[in-house]
């Protein structure tokens, strides 16, 4: 399978909310109980910048697949060097290594935008992502039990987190 990364325009809007709704409904990648809408993503669109926090169109075989993204760990300077990281693919693509060859993109991509640190925000409950996680030697930074009311069940939400080869700020 041929991969590609492109810089997401907000051309790609409409594709990267249709990918983040359609896993709403399986409550396991999202704590989004109700389906977003595209003029409620502009902001979150716009913090996206290449050089600092991209947010990339992930391509497969030259067909849409999903969306990558860089943001920002809770805002303030020093923790520049510290990002979350997203990968939502569309239902067809999972399960045939494409997160994996988005998490190693990512890791990769790291040190140019001065990222020292990957934090992945998972349910404890989506052993897909956690084991995808744990096999790029992502390690369980915290735990918060119970943190998620997921339409009436009650969700753990791990911090899985890794350092990426990039020089301190």
């Amino acid at each position: 399978m041929q991969i590609s990364f492109t810089y997401a325009q907000e051309k790609d809007l409409s594709r990267i909310v249709k990918t983040y709704n359609s896993t709403i409904a399986e409550g396991e990648a999202t704590a989004d109980l109700k389906k977003v809408t595209i003029a409620s993503k502009l902001e979150w669109f716009h913090h996206h910048r290449p050089d600092t926090r991209p947010l990339w169109i992930v391509e497969a075989d030259g067909k849409y697949a999903g969306w990558l993204s860089f943001n920002s760990f809770y805002g303030r300077p020093a923790y520049n060097g510290t990002v979350e990281i997203s990968i939502y693919l569309e239902a067809r693509f999972r399960g045939r290594g494409l997160g994996k060859k988005c998490l190693a993109f990512a890791i990769k991509e790291s040190p140019k935008r001065q990222i020292h640190t990957l934090l992945g925000f998972i349910f404890a409950h989506n052993s897909a992502s956690v084991t995808l996680f744990k096999q790029f030697k992502f390690k369980k930074y915290g735990h918060l039990p119970e943190v998620a009311n997921m339409n009436g069940t009650m969700r753990d939400l791990l911090i899985m987190g890794r350092k990426v080869n990039a020089k301190l700020l």
